[in-house]
């Protein structure tokens, strides 16, 4: 392996960015917002709350995470073009970073990271350069502050594969990136993957290393759809409607069953009866934590949840970072 360099993976979801190494993971928020300099002191009888990560670069200066919302200016922007390097995508990557290094300790060499992406973008004509784009502004010397603090690292090297393709090896490979005996076979089967996160529902089936066209699709019927159908009259953010899911303070018993049939119905097109020949269906990400008991009743002993669900995706494109690594040293 090279020893030269740290391996992460990276999970560029719309409702929190994800990164998964040697260490552990974490995941931070995809709250960004703008225009918050101004603080409000303490007044008396209520808690001084803290603010969130502010971030500070060439490009601007934002709050991300937890709560960003509160103190500024949303930006939701859930456009695929904000992972080809927007300013509030570029903030959220180093606001990540941050808080991995506060838990993790600082980086003393540079980085390779195996990034997931939805897989819209990485269809038709504009696929190749989707990932250029997305390589062009992670990889080389990134310089900020944080909550005032002088931040730098240095990304080597940037791999782009798809999101549930990290789902998959999350499975398949043991920590230190090495194929788990017991499910080799896995790599010749048909291998079903449903990602439900923020903003998408992606379903692939791999057979023999190859993913299988038909039964690959995406969907905007994520998350974000449960939250839209709960926010009667468009009074909150999709971020603080997020915290509140978080939370457990979102009341969800009229949304729920409505949003589970539009997630439902996006399998049903797609796989139809067919799923009751893969090996296997892999079900990860923070949509599939909600929707646990109806997917594993309609899946009849076909079903996986990771015990790491929502951070399964990072994990993975962690250990295909090292298997590959692996692969080249041998």
């Amino acid at each position: 392996m090279n020893n030269d360099l740290i391996f992460l993976g990276e999970d560029l979801g719309m409702g929190a960015n994800k990164l998964y190494g040697l260490h552990g993971g974490l995941q931070t928020l995809s709250q960004v917002s703008i225009n918050g300099s101004q603080k409000i002191g303490q007044m008396l009888g209520l808690r001084n709350k803290k603010p969130p990560l502010h971030i500070s670069a060439t490009n601007g200066d934002f709050y991300v995470g937890a709560g960003a919302h509160d103190w500024g200016r949303p930006v939701e922007n859930l456009d695929y073009e904000r992972l080809n390097g927007s300013s509030e995508m570029q903030a959220l990557f180093k606001g990540a970073i941050t808080r991995y290094m506060q838990r993790y300790g600082e980086f003393d060499r540079p980085l390779s990271l195996t990034v997931g992406m939805p897989l819209e973008p990485l269809k038709g004509d504009d696929a190749k350069e989707n990932s250029a784009a997305v390589k062009r502004w992670m990889q080389g010397v990134h310089e900020w502050e944080a909550d005032g603090v002088p931040m730098r690292i240095e990304v080597a090297e940037v791999k782009i594969t798809s999101q549930p393709v990290g789902a998959l090896f999350d499975h398949l490979l043991d920590e230190q990136g090495s194929l788990i005996a017991a499910r080799q076979s896995a790599f010749k089967k048909e291998v079903g993957i449903i990602s439900i996160g923020f903003n998408t529902v992606e379903l692939l089936v791999v057979r023999d290393k190859q993913s299988v066209q038909r039964f690959t699709a995406g969907a905007t019927s994520g998350v974000r759809r449960l939250l839209e159908i709960v926010n009667h009259g468009q009074m909150y953010s999709l971020g603080e409607l997020d915290s509140r899911l978080r939370a457990g303070r979102l009341d969800m018993r009229e949304a729920l069953p409505i949003w589970e049939r539009e997630v439902g119905g996006v399998i049903e097109r797609t796989w139809g009866t067919s799923w009751k020949r893969f090996a296997a269906i892999l079900l990860v990400g923070g949509g599939a934590v909600l929707l646990k008991e109806p997917l594993t009743q309609r899946f009849a002993g076909k079903a996986y949840i990771p015990e790491k669900t929502v951070l399964s995706i990072a994990s993975g494109l962690y250990k295909l970072g090292l298997f590959q690594a692996n692969r080249k040293r041998k």
